[in-house]
């Protein structure tokens, strides 16, 4: 079960999705603990950030639905949240937000003194104004300019968290790999949607709209994976409606090398984990596969 996502260990491929119990190292040595492979933190912006008001997150038929909006301490709190990380027993990936390179610069020159092992940078909000797809970070063209400014500023592997709403994601992909990304993350929640309280009258979310995760996301994950896949020479984390061992299989087919779960964790609890590992290794031992690596890709076939 072992993996290496650019030259990191991690003792099995799953990772924890960002704003999902990454909002301290107590919460993060708990997931850890609970089998996963890696963990990434809550986005950090260089400012805290309020987020938006409850409710923020909601369950429905098909998924789940969210619209937090960015809620963090910030970097002086990251600074003095996520001391001595190497203490934790699997990597630590750091999640930073911007609206422009400079941004994303200031907040990843900010947190150079902490422990992380990698930088993810998602481009890919689809529910807060100002950052990701609304303000049009998925375009080639803004994914070059802000992954080239970030990798000149950090030695640790960058990550660029792509968008499922984005019209050509390989080219998008392409264009991180050009500006010097070690990994792409694909995807984050996609939309955004909306559900209406029928008896209130008006959206469940305060924001009114939010993006969706879960179950309702997964095929267009994998896609977004297979695409991904066939556009770069670089590694991919999966991401998006895994909540099974045969999920993370399907997403590592397409093309994945690690897998990121979140949403899972609501509908299997924490030690989701533990469980898919044991269920990829499970699968993976009756269809006669060696190890893990022998799976990534073999869709493409």
């Amino acid at each position: 079960m072992e993996t290496k996502l650019c030259g990191i260990k991690l003792k099995n491929p799953t990772v924890l999705a960002s704003g999902i119990l990454g909002t301290s190292k107590s919460l993060l040595a708990r997931v850890i603990g609970n089998g996963a492979g890696a963990v990434t933190i809550k986005s950090i912006s260089f400012e805290a950030r309020e987020g938006h008001k409850n409710p923020t997150v909601i369950a429905f038929e098909g998924g789940m639905m969210n619209a937090v909006g960015y809620s963090n301490f910030g970097v002086a709190g990251a600074l003095k949240e996520f001391v001595n990380l190497n203490e934790l027993e699997a990597p630590i990936f750091a999640s930073v937000i911007g609206t422009e390179a400079e941004d994303f610069v200031k907040v990843v020159e900010g947190l150079k003194g902490l422990d992380f092992a990698a930088i993810e940078i998602p481009l890919s909000c689809p529910h807060t104004p100002g950052f990701g797809t609304l303000a049009g970070q998925d375009t080639p063209e803004k994914t070059f300019e802000i992954t080239k400014a970030v990798v000149k500023k950090t030695k640790k592997p960058v990550f660029i968290k792509l968008s499922p709403n984005t019209k050509n994601i390989g080219e998008v992909a392409k264009a991180a790999e050009k500006a010097g990304a070690s990994a792409i993350t694909a995807v984050n929640t996609m939309g955004p949607g909306m559900v209406i309280n029928i008896e209130a009258k008006k959206p469940v979310l305060d924001f009114k709209v939010g993006g969706v995760s879960g179950p309702a996301l997964k095929p267009v994950a994998v896609r977004c994976v297979y695409d991904v896949y066939e556009s770069v020479k670089i590694p991919i984390i999966g991401a998006g409606g895994v909540l099974t061992g045969k999920d993370a299989v399907e997403m590592m087919m397409a093309g994945a090398t690690a897998v990121g779960i979140g949403s899972g964790i609501y509908y299997r609890g924490i030690d989701i984990f533990r469980e898919v590992c044991s269920e990829i290794s499970e699968w993976v031992e009756k269809n006669g596969y060696k190890n893990l690596k022998e799976l990534v890709g073999v869709a493409h076939e």
